[in-house]
């Protein structure tokens, strides 16, 4: 692209990536973007705030609101998770409904598309995980949800493997509105480096941690040191909520965060093409999940 086409660009505009939790919201707009900007797990609920992935199709600057994925809350932060997503969707100009067509229309699919017809919101329906599913069963999910009114344009793709992505990214692209880019060429997320840095941790434990420990857990990047070298000296703390939940992550002599640590290091050095010196701390603060400035550092509402 040249200088006067990156400072005077065509279009620019905001998609919210709205769906059930694991329905690969993450993954498509990483797809799109073309690096990590969202964590991702097989569990439910990894992604906890909106993410903004900023992608560039021609002359034209894309940007993906990921949110969380929209789920019956009952805690504190469930309600703050849901109330993201759909604040993400208000403040887009365009809205696809992502849903795991293996999946098919389970619970929060359906309340989320009740919830659109009764406020009669329109959206653009993206079944992933296509190539999961025979054809016979996929014709007849697509048909159930066409008929259900509140689909423009569906689209049909796997965000793991990229098919059918191109084409999402040439539809949006089309539809976008005029005016100047928000961010610059090269920013691919309004993430800062020490959240993305403290996600990626978050990540490797959903990765390592079995069951219902991930979610009584949050990192923070407590110091970032950059060095005359070139490396980094990041220094994060993982909080729990019990005092035996530190010792299920520090495992056996250490060996459980070491491997948490070193998982978490090797990823910082790719995203960021620097040597990373991490190091891990683990702290018990209970209630963690009630503490307003961690909600702040999240773009959460508290009193969602």
């Amino acid at each position: 692209m040249t200088s006067e086409a990156a400072h005077s660009p065509d279009r620019c505009g905001f998609i919210a990536v709205l769906g059930a939790p694991n329905a690969g919201k993450s993954t498509l707009v990483n797809r799109v973007v073309g690096t990590k900007v969202s964590i991702v797990s097989p569990k439910v609920q990894t992604t906890r705030a909106r993410v903004m992935g900023i992608a560039v199709q021609d002359r034209t600057q894309l940007v993906f609101i990921d949110t969380p994925g929209i789920f019956e809350p009952r805690r504190r932060l469930d309600r703050a998770m849901v109330a993201a997503a759909w604040g993400g969707a208000g403040d887009a100009d365009i809205t696809l409904l992502l849903i795991d067509a293996e999946r098919g229309i389970d619970r929060d699919t359906r309340a989320i598309i009740e919830r659109m017809k009764d406020e009669n919101k329109h959206a653009h329906l993206v079944l992933n995980k296509v190539d999961k599913i025979k054809k016979p069963a996929l014709l007849e999910l697509t048909t159930t949800l066409n008929n259900m009114g509140v689909f423009d344009e569906i689209f049909m793709i796997s965000a793991l493997k990229g098919d059918g992505v191109d084409d999402l990214v040439s539809f949006l692209a089309g539809h976008m509105p005029e005016g100047p880019w928000h961010f610059p060429e090269d920013q691919v997320s309004d993430m800062t480096e020490r959240l993305l840095a403290a996600e990626i941790t978050r990540e490797k434990l959903y990765l390592q941690l079995r069951q219902e420990l991930p979610y009584a857990t949050t990192v923070e990047t407590e110091t970032w040191e950059d060095y005359d070298n070139g490396s980094v000296k990041i220094e994060q703390v993982i909080f729990v909520e019990r005092d035996s939940q530190k010792s299920i992550i520090l495992g056996k002599g250490g060996q459980q965060i070491k491997t948490i640590g070193a998982d978490a290091r090797k990823e910082l050095e790719e995203i960021l093409d620097r040597r990373v010196h991490l190091f891990l701390f683990v702290k018990v603060r209970e209630k963690w999940g009630d503490d307003p400035d961690r909600y702040r550092d999240w773009g959460l509402d508290f009193d969602a």
